[in-house]
């Protein structure tokens, strides 16, 4: 067994937090958002618990990846780039633009939301990971990421 068990559930308090961060993005790119969450978890006091990350958009998404080297997110930005090119002539939901479909298709290969462990105060995330909210979109968007907290004490 690695772990073991330190209270029951008769013993434990748990206090559900939420909120929402708000970010402009630039355009397509990884922004990484790892303070603005960091800085709830201090807000809260949250030693241990359950971090929830949601985006609410079909043409941006939740990642986690290499947070130290900015060369190491350039890749992943342009392999995405590669792997969903825009303006190919068999796409058929263009409405907003050569960016549409891609951004959709981007999304679907990404994900809408995030768990992340939190102990002893701090986010549990390997020591290179960043949490980056990954716009798809050619164009400025301001863009919404719910949070939510399961405190445990």
């Amino acid at each position: 067994m690695i772990g073991k068990i330190i209270k029951t559930f008769a013993e434990l308090s748990m206090e559900w937090l939420k909120d929402i961060l708000e970010y402009r993005t630039k355009g397509k790119g990884m922004i990484k958002i790892n303070a603005g969450v960091e800085a709830l978890v201090s807000k809260w006091n949250v030693t241990e618990g359950m971090c929830f990350l949601y985006i609410p958009h079909v043409s941006a998404s939740l990642t986690i990846s290499e947070g130290f080297d900015p060369p190491a997110r350039a890749d992943v930005e342009n392999f995405y780039e590669r792997l969903v090119p825009e303006s190919q002539p068999w796409y058929q939901h263009t409405i907003e633009g050569d960016d549409d479909s891609p951004s959709h298709i981007r999304s679907t290969l990404t994900q809408p939301s995030l768990s992340i462990p939190i102990d002893n105060g701090r986010l549990t995330l390997g020591i290179w990971q960043g949490i980056y909210l990954f716009e798809h979109r050619s164009h400025p968007l301001l863009r919404q990421v719910y949070v939510r907290f399961l405190k445990v004490s």
